[in-house]
């Protein structure tokens, strides 16, 4: 289901399921993100679902946790981002160990790749940005979250740039709102 017009990205909170219809195929991202062929066919054939939990902490930083639960209830990562972009470890049980930051940002803070920027429905708006290095895996993840019309319908997107040395992959992962 398309996102309704009050969610907007200062008020992600609810379940999300990523829409594999609209959404690219990850199966080379998570190859370049060292994930094993078993597990990557086992992600690409599942539900994904984002219960996602946005608050303002009382030093007036936006949080934002997300657990994800797989096809019958297997618990994947669960991410705990404050945007203030500040680096933080994370060990995650399939992509490793990771350090990541996350912020508000415009769209002309974004660097090194024009296809983070491009298909948002406010393009002078604030967008969440996340980016993850892998800590002994050589590949890094850069996301910029936001709105698009996808189908004449709004959703919840993310475009991501995987890169690992020369080679690198985008994707654009919707999501529908689930309430």
């Amino acid at each position: 289901m398309a996102a309704p017009a009050d969610k907007t990205l200062k008020d992600l909170s609810g379940k999300w399921v990523m829409n594999k219809t609209l959404s690219d195929d990850i199966d080379r991202i998570l190859q370049m993100q060292n994930v094993g062929w078993f597990l990557r066919k086992l992600i690409t054939a599942a539900t994904i679902t984002l219960t996602i939990s946005e608050y303002t902490s009382p030093d007036k930083l936006t949080h934002i946790d997300i657990s994800q639960v797989a096809t019958g209830g297997v618990s994947g990562t669960t991410e705990e981002r404050t945007l203030d972009w500040s680096w933080r470890d994370h060990t995650d049980n399939i992509f490793g160990t990771v350090k990541g930051r996350s912020r508000w940002c415009r769209l002309d803070e974004v660097q090194d790749n024009e296809w983070l920027k491009k298909g948002w429905l406010d393009p002078q708006g604030e967008f969440v940005q996340s980016y993850v290095e892998s800590v002994g895996g050589g590949w890094t993840a850069d996301q910029v979250w936001g709105f698009e019309m996808v189908d004449g319908k709004r959703y919840h997107v993310r475009h991501v740039v995987v890169r690992k040395g020369e080679d690198w992959k985008e994707a654009r992962l919707v999501y529908d709102w689930q309430g």
